[in-house]
């Protein structure tokens, strides 16, 4: 029996804005990114799914926060070390999302996309569209839409 093939996202050209995570880089459609902030103060959220890290109050508008570690599978943020915030918004909602670390936009070029690496596993899976290789280093493309539907 062979396995499922999983249909391959379609490739886009043009920007997105990394981060790191867990030491993996990832990337959004800078479209998406409505802005960067650093640490902010959570309201913790009884009963909620555990990627669902809290809300935070974004000058007057209340946002829910998604820790991406939870989402991806990978082991909690060390303590002590603060989270930044990206806030996407889809569909007229603003909702954020918790990585470690922002780094730079970057331009791609859907001639480089390639298939989620085979040694993705559980929800990652589920969540990275491809790959793009870049300069020695691998950047993985998250569907931020799926990523953020906690």
């Amino acid at each position: 029996m062979t396995a499922p093939t999983r249909a391959l996202a379609p490739a886009t050209s043009g920007q997105l804005a990394t981060f790191r995570l867990d030491g993996d880089l990832y990337g959004i459609e800078v479209e998406h990114v409505q802005e960067v902030l650093r640490s902010q103060q959570l309201t913790r959220v009884p009963l909620a799914p555990t990627a669902v890290a809290g809300l935070i109050n974004l000058r007057g508008q209340v946002v829910t926060a998604i820790e991406l570690r939870e989402r991806l599978g990978r082991p909690a943020r060390p303590e002590g070390t603060d989270p930044v915030v990206i806030v996407v918004r889809l569909h007229g909602e603003a909702v954020s999302m918790l990585v470690d670390s922002i780094a730079d936009v970057v331009d791609v070029d859907a001639g480089d996309f390639e298939a989620p690496p085979d040694t993705l596993e559980g929800q990652a899976r589920d969540l990275i569209r491809g790959a793009y290789k870049l300069d020695g280093k691998l950047l993985l493309a998250l569907d931020v839409q799926k990523a953020v539907s906690a």
